[in-house]
């Protein structure tokens, strides 16, 4: 089969929750490895990754969100609590959680936004599927930041928060978690200080590239052996090998390429039932461009 089986995501009882949440990058990261733009422009990337992916998919005839993402600068940048912009994201993820439970759907579709986009539909589908849910982390990096880190980005706490590691303030609105023993992380290769320390503490398996580059196998028969028949994909865009395409914020060598990664989703779909997808951190290059082109042009307002 080629493509996506997207028989079970494309019907009424599927959501697709647009995510523009940009606050959980660091300021200082965005302004590092997009420095092309202007840093207020540059942080609203990920908001215009969202909307592009929502603006090129097809049509959904299945209930469709917007999450609530503050847009302004106001409530940017400050660390509170080990965390950067907190008010900003405890608005978002208030929204999200909202918005799901109002169609308290079977599957979730989530166009993001940076990482931490999939914290609350992952966390609704735990609480529906309980222990018949794992979770495939497709990334180059594991996202199991602490509010301990170095790093106050959210988006690198994202597993953290799924896997109840995460603030307890903001761990205290989730509806549930995901136990460890069912969250595989896919193409992670790009590890932080203490990243790998707390995946090994966790118990949290990595499958590298290397690992999935001609094969699934490994991830099929970790999910054989969780018994889990639902599964939730995240996809990290900058999993893709720069090499072969440059999506997300960094440059990342040495990761799958988009044809494996579409192989292992597609591969995924067709053995088990796919209830949640996400694609995160999509940076559109060429919309920021020519947003520096045309904003507050005559007429444009």
């Amino acid at each position: 089969m080629n493509g996506f089986d997207t028989s079970s995501m494309s019907g009424a009882d599927t959501l697709r929750l647009t995510y523009p949440q940009w606050q959980g990058a660091g300021r200082d990261m965005v302004h590092h490895l997009l420095p092309e733009f202007p840093l207020e422009q540059a942080r609203l990337g990920y908001a215009a990754g969202s909307k592009m992916l929502n603006a090129i998919l097809p049509e959904h005839h299945g209930p469709s969100e917007t999450v609530d993402v503050p847009m302004g600068h106001a409530l940017d940048g400050e660390v509170t609590g080990g965390i950067e912009s907190r008010e900003a994201i405890t608005v978002s993820l208030k929204s999200a959680l909202e918005k799901i439970a109002r169609h308290d759907p079977k599957r979730i579709l989530t166009l993001g936004g940076e990482c931490s986009v999939s914290v609350a539909p992952f966390s609704a589908l735990a609480k529906r599927y309980g222990e018949d849910l794992a979770v495939i982390w497709i990334d180059s990096h594991p996202d199991v930041g602490t509010t301990q880190s170095e790093y106050h980005g959210y988006h690198a706490m994202a597993v953290s928060m799924l896997t109840g590691h995460g603030d307890p303030e903001l761990e205290a609105l989730l509806p549930s978690t995901i136990q460890e023993s069912h969250l595989a992380f896919a193409g992670v290769h790009d590890w932080s200080d203490g990243d790998g320390q707390n995946a090994k503490d966790w118990g949290l398996p990595v499958f590298t590239p290397e690992n999935l580059k001609d094969t699934t196998a490994p991830l099929l028969e970790w999910i054989a052996a969780s018994k889990a028949s639902k599964i939730a994909i995240h996809i990290d865009v900058d999993a893709i090998d720069s090499n072969d395409a440059i999506l997300g914020l960094a440059a990342v060598p040495g990761g799958l390429n988009r044809k494996e990664i579409r192989r292992i989703v597609t591969d995924i779909s067709q053995a088990y039932d796919l209830v949640g997808l996400t694609i995160a951190e999509f940076i559109p290059r060429d919309v920021l461009s020519v947003t520096g082109l045309i904003e507050d042009l005559p007429l444009t307002r």
